[in-house]
């Protein structure tokens, strides 16, 4: 493999990510688990039975004693980069956006974790954020919501989007994939274009609800419940607007 400086395509705080001919490498720090390197690439081969047409995962290697996993290349821009270079464009790109959600969410992947469970793992550790009376109040609305089975990205968003030359949309990144409800996915999109700018949110989830025939009100009971499984990520520039939201008196 050539995983040299100049093939690098992102670092973050537990991986680098590199493009070596036909596949990308992600190259995970050690204290990213055996088991969680193995756990994405089972997540990823999970919805590519489901028919949808996404990157190939190739396999799991130990690159200088850190584990990697490889998976075809696709070429193109993310949505998120020509969002910011066609900003009068915004529209088309989110009723593109929307469109891919809904034929992602049509699809059936009975064998990943189920996004409640793991929601309420999420929850429940959060016990340095969040006192065990809103933990409760969280899981306990929680575990009202219908149990839906649509396949669902974890972290649909438009980085997360590569468009090639014919316009063609692939969603990459599959490590948080589970089956649930479609409007709690719809909720974390939200909160997480809302974290940017509040107006494409909006729009947003207008769309969404307007295409998905979805009241606006049902996918809003969910945000106490996405922006705390978000803010299990801690990241610390977040943390003051998603405690906002989890203050799920608001939404009874």
């Amino acid at each position: 493999m050539n995983l040299s400086e100049e093939n690098k395509i992102v670092t973050r705080p537990y991986k680098t990510v590199y493009k070596d001919g036909d596949r990308i490498v992600k190259v995970f720090q050690k204290e990213h688990g055996k088991a969680n390197v193995f756990n994405e690439a089972l997540c990823h081969a999970r919805v590519e039975e489901s028919g949808l047409a996404i990157p190939e995962v190739l396999e799991v290697s130990k690159i200088d004693e850190k584990w990697a996993l490889s998976i075809r290349y696709v070429e193109g821009d993310t949505l998120e980069s020509l969002m910011v270079k066609h900003p009068d464009n915004i529209q088309g790109y989110l009723e593109q956006f929307v469109d891919l959600q809904l034929s992602m969410h049509a699809r059936k992947a009975p064998r990943l974790t189920l996004q409640k469970d793991k929601f309420t793992r999420k929850i429940n550790s959060l016990k340095e954020e969040i006192d065990a009376t809103t933990r409760y109040e969280l899981c306990t609305r929680l575990n009202a919501m219908p149990a839906h089975t649509k396949l669902c990205h974890g972290d649909f968003t438009p980085e997360n989007i590569i468009v090639n030359n014919n316009g063609d949309m692939t969603i990459i990144d599959w490590a948080h994939a589970t089956i649930g409800n479609a409007s709690a996915e719809a909720a974390s999109t939200y909160l997480k274009f809302a974290l940017k700018n509040q107006k494409i949110a909006d729009l947003y989830l207008d769309l969404f609800c307007k295409k998905s025939d979805t009241a606006k009100q049902y996918v809003q009971t969910w945000l106490p419940i996405v922006a705390a499984v978000q803010l299990t990520k801690g990241i610390e520039e977040e943390k003051e607007f998603l405690l906002k939201w989890i203050d799920v008196i608001d939404f009874q």
